[in-house]
């Protein structure tokens, strides 16, 4: 026990700690907000713990209890996070711990700082107040900032809790998409807004909810997007020194013969970030080597793939030889 209690108060003290916590707050202050300035003036009902919250609000002020949306977020987000740390892993269930826990306050904060009454109009298609004057408009906006902000959180091996809990056990026991994973926890919680609007409004919500979940993967495509690399050179052995050494990432050698010429040659296959793709091309052109080049978006890799702590600690190694 003493072990794991110094083992936290190193990583408390440690750059990345900071980092995260960082990217964790300011990614929770923009989800509050999308929440409270596009939900809940509306009550549109997306399928998020946000909207289930709104749901139950409505219906404990209707038998004349009055809790706030950011109370009930933050007591199912308790619950939630219990199932995180049984059945995801200790890492997501920690971060999660914050995340969850500050939206529901951040919520009551974004109602103290600027109440969405200040800005909102009403809705002339629905009878209902909105910020944007339109129950679309405020579902793409709530949408656009609330999928980023999720993406950015998984990143990071976070979430924004509530739903993506409950995605992340779908993602990780059934192996749906993240994406997938979020509009089939999303459209259970979309029909329990049939207990306080109209057809027309949940409709709107199971909408919102699908599209919700693409633009999740797209966000968490372009986060974790990787180029594989196909080169075919006679100056095969300079490139592949040049990757192996310098940009420290491993590379895949290949006989071919060319279709045309019928000669035979090497191509040389490897995954790079952007960043060293645009650095081993730009060494490619300034060394003037002769090379016929594709390169190809990879949203996923598994298996062994150097991060930047690993190669940090190779280029550590290699520098003392």
């Amino acid at each position: 026990m003493s072990n794991k209690f110094t083992e936290a108060i190193k990583y408390v003290g440690t750059f990345k700690f900071w980092k995260e916590l960082v990217i964790m707050t300011l990614g929770m202050m923009v989800c509050a907000a999308a929440v409270y300035y596009f939900l809940v003036p509306s009550k549109l009902i997306i399928g998020t713990i946000s909207g289930l919250s709104i749901v139950l609000s409505s219906i404990f002020a209707s038998i004349g209890i009055n809790i706030t949306v950011g109370t009930l977020v933050t007591i199912i987000n308790i619950i939630l996070l219990i199932l995180a740390f049984l059945l995801i892993d200790r890492e997501f269930g920690f971060k999660t711990v914050y995340t969850a826990l500050i939206l529901g306050p951040m919520i009551d904060l974004w109602d103290k700082i600027f109440p969405w009454q200040n800005i909102a109009n009403e809705n002339l298609m629905t009878g209902a107040p909105s910020v944007m004057g339109d129950p679309w408009l405020d579902l793409c906006c709530f949408v656009l900032l609330l999928s980023a902000s999720q993406a950015l959180m998984f990143s990071i091996n976070a979430s924004t809790g509530g739903l993506d809990i409950l995605a992340k056990i779908v993602n990780k026991y059934l192996h749906f998409d993240i994406g997938a994973s979020v509009s089939v926890a999303g459209a259970v919680i979309c029909c329990t807004a049939f207990f306080i609007n109209p057809f027309r409004m949940v409709i709107i919500g199971l909408i919102g909810t699908w599209i919700n979940g693409l633009v999740v993967d797209y966000f968490t495509a372009s986060l974790n997007r990787r180029k594989r690399v196909c080169i075919v050179s006679k100056d095969y052995e300079r490139i592949r020194h040049y990757i192996t050494d310098k940009l420290h990432r491993g590379c895949t050698l290949y006989e071919v013969i060319g279709g045309y010429s019928g000669e035979k040659s090497i191509e040389l296959e490897v995954l790079l970030n952007k960043d060293d793709f645009s650095s081993l091309m730009a060494w490619m052109k300034q060394e003037q080597i002769n090379a016929f080049t594709t390169a190809n978006n990879v949203s996923e890799v598994y298996g062994l793939w150097f991060s930047t702590k690993k190669r940090k600690e190779l280029e550590e190694q290699m520098n003392k030889r």
